[in-house]
Parts: structure tokens; sequence; C-alpha cells
């Protein structure tokens, strides 16, 4: 790994004059430049033939930026080209940022994961469970409580309303939950309303786990979410474009989906509602910023958020003989981390951690390669499709 010194370099250089179309270093850092160049064709051909507006990638490793480009349209309705500083809304990227924030609360002693959610939130004491038998949903007591643990491996028993059916599902949707027109200490009392989907510590369940710990991050600091991030990670790792919405400064670069697409969060105004498990905008440069502090161990340019084993066990497996949310994956605290250099349907090695967005975004990072890897776009239909690609072909580059 480089200096810290080296690499801000680096970043200073890839990034300058963001205004450019394509800005890309290849033929170094172990990745042939040929075979990473033609990432580019097959993706500029999607956006003619309009399967997406446009995309921004991004690849590093050893801390140098090997790629750099933004592709199409970053708002196709308005003709407006894609930049490489374009600013996405990264949906449920948000949970990665939200579970380091939790975790220097660990580490400063005012927080554990074995704590019971409600002792720092006690309007979700005494959670029950609800179970479907023959249609109808028997309410029977959860058999312990949820731990912050489980809000960070989503083992905590909350679901989303909006993804699949089930009667407890029903509830979330009736009673509001998944709404945004509440703030944080408002939704977990909605939350309060609903039975939990499984017995806490039993079920990967994705779902309101990081919300929750968004707002318990405020219980335990004493600070409102936006600006807890703001101070401990945002402005130590120079994020300048990552917040919970986009200034109207910045208004100009907001990438939009087709306005055939399912509509996506409204970003232009400061919301009510500071959503820990999908609120955050920003660009592919800051997650960079992020994703690197964790390849070097908690640690970039000096400002140290985490300590190293503190992010090595954030990216181990928590889920052991529970099902995890992918073949070949378990789940950490805040990642879904890879078991093994096989079974996944994508290449990888063991050890590699990733987390992606509803609205189309993607990272990973491989300690074993010493890479971070960066999708941005915003498409809903099409995230699952170029996580894949993307994946494929970035590895398919690499030569030693």
């Amino acid at each position: 790994m480089k200096p810290a010194s080296a690499f801000r370099l680096v970043i200073i250089a890839a990034l300058a004059g963001c205004a450019a179309q394509t800005q890309t270093q290849t033929g170094r850092g172990g990745l042939d430049a040929a075979r990473l160049e033609r990432i580019e064709p097959t993706v500029r051909a999607d956006v003619e033939r309009g399967r997406i507006p446009g995309a921004v990638m991004l690849v590093a490793r050893d801390g140098q930026v090997l790629m750099h480009k933004a592709l199409g349209q970053q708002d196709a309705a308005k003709g407006v080209a894609m930049r490489t500083d374009s600013i996405f809304r990264i949906y449920s990227m948000t949970k990665p940022i939200v579970s380091v924030a939790a975790m220097m609360l660990v580490e400063e002693g005012r927080l554990q994961l074995s704590d019971p959610v409600s002792q720092h939130i006690p309007e979700l004491k005494g959670l029950r469970v609800g179970v479907e038998k023959g249609g109808a949903l028997e309410i029977v007591p959860a058999v312990r409580e949820p731990t912050v643990q489980d809000l960070m491996r989503h083992t905590s028993g909350f679901t989303y309303g909006v993804f699949g059916k089930s009667l407890v599902k029903d509830i979330y949707t009736k009673n509001g939950i998944d709404a945004s027109d509440h703030d944080n200490a408002e939704f977990v009392k909605k939350l309060a309303t609903a039975p939990l989907m499984y017995q806490p510590g039993t079920t990967w369940e994705y779902g309101r786990s990081t919300d929750v710990l968004g707002h318990l991050i405020e219980r335990v600091s004493g600070q409102p979410l936006d600006r807890f991030l703001e101070e401990r990670i945002f402005g130590p790792l120079g994020m300048k474009d990552t917040g919970f919405f986009v200034p109207a400064e910045k208004h100009s670069r907001i990438a939009e989906p087709f306005a055939a697409d399912p509509k996506m969060l409204e970003v232009r105004e400061k919301p009510k509602y500071l959503a820990g498990g999908q609120g955050l905008v920003s660009t592919a440069a800051d997650y960079l910023r992020f994703a690197q502090m964790l390849l070097n161990g908690g640690e970039l340019e000096g400002r140290r958020l985490l300590a190293r084993k503190t992010v090595g066990y954030m990216t181990a497996d928590h889920l052991g003989a529970i099902r995890g949310p992918a073949p070949g994956y378990g789940f950490g605290l805040g990642f879904a981390v890879r078991l093994a250099d096989g079974q996944a349907a994508n290449p990888g090695s063991a050890g590699d951690y990733n987390w992606a967005g509803f609205g189309g975004t993607y990272f990973w990072v491989d300690p074993k390669e010493r890479l971070v890897a960066i999708w941005m776009m915003q498409s809903t239909a099409q995230r699952n499709y170029y996580r894949g690609l993307y994946r494929d072909m970035v590895y398919g580059a690499m030569m030693n």
C-alpha cells in the first residue's frame, strides 16, 4: 500500500478537472490497459441503445486511480452530459457509512454490539414477532431483543414493506413505516407498532435495521445524524459532495433516471427524514475516499476513523450458519462479505466486501487484490445486470 501522502497526490492528479468527460490511467497496477478500456465501448453501446442514461466508473488499485470515466447522459431529458463529478442518490450504499459511524461509537466505549436496541431506543422495548399460519398472522413473543449487532448484520427481524409480500409487510405499508414524512424519532415510533418479521438473530432479512441504527447513533451521540456524519466522516475524509441533500449551487450536477423509470428520492432540499439506510447522495470520487479508508485499515491521508482490527471485524462474516444475501456471501457489519473465491456468480476473492444501492450504484473492496471499484448510475431496473457486468470486466482485466 502506498503511503497516505502518495495516495493523496494520486487522487488530486486523477480528479483534477472533473468537468472533463474521461480520465484514465491504464496499463498500471497489474491491470491490462486494453482489457480495462473495453469496458467503455460495452457500456457506451448500451447508452446509445437507451438501456441506461449513463454511468460513472472508477477503478483504483494500490491507491492509483486506473480508470475514472463518465459516459452518456447525466440528465437525458435535458440533454446534460454525464460528468465524473455527477452526484448520485446512493440509496443503500448509505448503510456502510452509517455502520462505520456506529463502530466509531463502539471504539469510544459509548456503545456495545451486544446492547439491546431498546437500551438506547426505549420505544422499541417489548417487540413481538409476526408468524403467518394458514393465511392469518399470529403474534408471538420474541425469544430475545434485537441487539446493535443484529441491526448491523440484518438479523434484527425488521423488514422493508416495499419489497416482497407478507402480512407483516402489509402492516408496514398500512402504518406508514416506509414513508418519508416523518423524522427519525417519529419513524421508530411507527416501527414499534409493527411486529418483527423473524425472531431476532435467526434470519438475514434486509430491511429497516440501518435506519434504526441511524437514530440510535443520534440517541447515543446527542447529535442529528447528518451533523455526526459530517463532523466525524465526511469532513475528515474530504467527502465534499456527500450528504442527505444537494445544495442549490450543485443542482446542476444531479444525475437523473429516464423519465419513464420509477421516481427517485427528491434530493434538492434537506429531508425531514435522515434515513440511515438509504438517504445519502455522493459522487464516485467521494465514495472512493470512503472505500480507500476501509482498504487502508481505517485511515486515509493521516486521518484515522477506525482501528485496523475494527475494520477487519466489520468485514468478516457475522452470519455463520444463517443464510446470507446471495450464494457465496455472508454478511458483516454493514457489508456483504465473500466467503470463497468460487460459489458466487461473478469473480472475486474470499474476503472481498461490497454493497449496492437501489438506484443503480455499486461498490466493492477486494483487500487481497488491493482493489476498489465503484459504479454509479441512476437506473433501478438495470442495477443487478451492471453489478455483474462491471465485476466480470474489471476482474477480466487483472493480469497480476
